[in-house]
């Protein structure tokens, strides 16, 4: 077997793992790699690909602080758009160069008396072992589609779609279409498949909230004055931030002041939708905020079309050429659209790292919850750092702030470490226990605990580890640097036995 000893391993090349390999280059960590098992840069952007797809925080804050884009063509990006930046990023500082794309990696495992992780990996039909003294997670949450549970899917005769896996040469013209789901993505492709489809069914199981979505072309003046104009895009993102973390307030501390976020809501439902029995069902019995709040202008008017029919009634089984509702009724169909999200608190990826006694990182947490350090370390993991970890989700502002605040931690931990000649790190398992006790009471308070739902910001033992319960800066503040006091740390020589390609060991 091939062998490519590295210092720092990174799997995944969307926003975190692209963020980890600009920052740890831009700090002199040089000896990095890159796996990504796609074609090219950018993880969930390049992979969701459905008609509608588009990102529902505003395109000057959802981007890096350090690569900001003058020339954004909406105030809302669609995902081209995205996908096309984020490869831009990726070329000016050319991390290409540092990527194995087409690269799978099948099992990742710590080595004690190494003091690495191996990391074995799939390279286009080739076995390659990567051994890493640093392994970097930027696989992100929405990265393994989620198939629903349900009787006979597998047998269904026609044609079964995933979201995040679109078939872009399939023709929806004329065709019965059912869409199984009603989240973020559903909200974005049914319109455009209601106006392609000959008979369309939306299968909701509960109904979002959904705002307004103030989406605009920027007219040439607005982008000669990004590019021109010192300090307008930052200015303009602090306004976007600052508007937001308003919203985080209400969702943590005070839900009852999410009032008037519900009204909108209510007001863009009467807007949408004509008639009252639709009405009502569109209409959510929870409080906003307990779930994902969506943004769309073309949703309820879809729903309202001639040719569109929602369905309520819980799915009972799916037979070869129809869908079959708790009521016995069957729903003759010719092509299943199914928008129900990904694997996120229980993704297969978590199955094949394993940690210091051999467990992985999903079996851990099977049985003590999902959970880590400030998001980003996990014990029994050494020198493993997760991007977009544990507790480090939102809902109402962008990811990529987040992310740059554990790509500071991240850069802190590689220079101090570095610096005190530390091989090996490990979070002290009564702090990573102590820290999450305080965020799970912390959330009592929150919409996502009193609001009457059920979500999949929850894990299998009920406790909500997707999200950051508060303000982002007080996670930016939080991860400013990294607190070696809370770690089990080993010094020693660092001797790392170095081999690139095409050199190799084999066995």
């Amino acid at each position: 077997m091939t062998t490519h000893d590295v210092e720092i391993a990174i799997v995944g090349a969307g926003f975190s793992g692209l963020g980890a390999a600009v920052k740890a280059q831009e700090n002199s960590f040089d000896d990095y790699l890159v796996l990504d098992r796609g074609t090219d840069f950018g993880g969930t952007w390049r992979d969701n690909t459905y008609p509608g797809a588009a990102c529902d925080v505003p395109s000057h804050l959802y981007s890096y602080s350090f690569a900001l884009n003058p020339d954004w063509t909406r105030s809302y990006s669609h995902q081209e758009e995205i996908h096309r930046y984020i490869n831009a990023v990726a070329d000016s500082h050319g991390i290409g160069d540092k990527t194995w794309f087409g690269t799978e990696v099948t099992r990742a495992r710590w080595d004690s008396d190494a003091d690495r992780w191996i990391v074995d990996v799939d390279r286009d039909g080739t076995a390659v072992q990567v051994r890493a003294r640093h392994l970097v997670g930027g696989i992100g949450p929405l990265c393994e589609p989620n198939l629903p549970d349900i009787d006979g899917i597998g047998a269904f005769g026609g044609k079964i779609i995933h979201s995040a896996r679109w078939d872009h040469d399939y023709d929806f013209a004329g065709k019965r279409v059912a869409v199984i789901g009603t989240g973020a993505s559903a909200i974005q492709l049914v319109p455009h498949l209601a106006e392609a489809a000959g008979h369309l069914e939306v299968y909701q199981r509960t109904a979002p909230w959904i705002i307004p979505r103030t989406e605009r072309p920027y007219l040439p003046a607005e982008n000669w004055a990004f590019k021109h104009v010192p300090g307008l895009q930052n200015l303009i993102r602090g306004s976007i931030y600052t508007a937001n973390e308003v919203v985080a307030a209400g969702m943590t501390y005070a839900p009852k002041a999410l009032k008037p976020v519900e009204a909108l809501c209510r007001a863009n439902i009467f807007k949408g939708i004509r008639d009252p029995e639709l009405r009502a069902k569109v209409t959510p019995t929870f409080a906003v905020g307990c779930k994902r709040i969506l943004k769309s202008n073309d949703w309820y008017p879809a729903l309202d079309r001639p040719n569109v029919d929602l369905v309520t009634t819980g799915i009972d089984r799916i037979t070869a050429e129809a869908i079959v509702t708790a009521d016995g009724v069957e729903h003759p169909v010719d092509a299943i659209v199914v928008a129900t999200g990904f694997h996120v608190t229980d993704s297969p990826v978590f199955e094949t790292i394993h940690g210091a006694d051999g467990r992985s990182l999903a079996r851990v947490w099977d049985e003590i919850g999902m959970q880590a350090y400030k998001g980003t370390f996990v014990h029994g993991f050494p020198n493993m750092t997760l991007l977009i970890g544990p507790s480090t989700g939102l809902g109402h502002t962008s990811m990529v702030y987040m992310i740059e605040s554990q790509l500071n931690y991240l850069v802190d931990y590689l220079e101090k470490t570095k610096a005190e000649g530390i091989v090996r790190t490990d979070v002290r398992l009564d702090v990573q226990k102590k820290y999450n006790a305080d965020l799970q009471d912390k959330l009592k308070r929150s919409v996502w605990v009193t609001g009457g739902c059920s979500s999949w910001y929850k894990d299998a033992h009920g406790d909500i580890t997707t999200l950051w319960p508060g303000f982002t800066f007080d996670f930016r503040n939080a991860t400013r640097r990294f607190d070696i006091a809370a770690y089990d740390v080993v010094r020693g020589a660092r001797t790392p036995k170095k081999t690139t390609e095409p050199a190799s060991v084999t066995s």
